[in-house]
């Protein structure tokens, strides 16, 4: 069986990072994903809202480096689980468990810098942010995105978040 999603979009809200009683770190975050086409109504693109749960190293670096409006790459598989409600009532949960989190802007772009290229010796993927590499050494699941220069320009963006 395979079960695999990818997702790109921007964070509605910044990360909310809990512990299980045994310590364990698991970050929640919603993605407003756009759809690939347009209301034939009104014109605008519409989003999905998505549910993400990120577990242990992954949800603590979505929850130090992500924050509202950032745009995130999500690799992990959909999962829906049941639960029962204070009321007694049967509800159904589905979400993205994330395997990986990938950051889908420069840190530029995420404070209104707008696009430019890097400069070529700059070229060949995201400085680590402030306060020390997210990206382990170890092999970990945390690597750089693409070179900026492997974006095409999108020629129908306003700008505008959809939230």
């Amino acid at each position: 069986m395979l079960n695999k999603i990818f997702l790109q979009g921007r964070l509605v809200a910044d990360p909310e990072l809990r512990h299980t009683q045994n310590g364990v770190a698991v970050a929640s975050f919603r993605l407003a994903v756009d759809r690939d086409f347009k209301d034939r109504e009104t014109g605008e693109r519409k989003a999905d809202f998505i549910n993400v749960v990120a577990w242990r190293q992954t949800g603590e670096f979505v929850s130090r480096f992500l924050t509202k409006g950032r745009m995130a790459i999500v690799e992990g598989k959909l999962q829906t689980r049941d639960y029962t409600d204070r009321d007694g009532n049967r509800r159904y949960a589905t979400e993205v468990i994330a395997d990986n989190v990938y950051f889908g802007d420069s840190r530029r772009d995420a404070e209104g810098g707008g696009y430019a290229p890097a400069p070529a010796a700059n070229r060949g993927g995201y400085g680590a942010p402030a306060g020390g590499n997210p990206y382990p050494s170890s092999g970990g699941s945390y690597t750089a995105a693409p070179a900026v220069d492997q974006f095409a320009d999108l020629t129908d963006d306003d700008g505008e978040l959809p939230f």
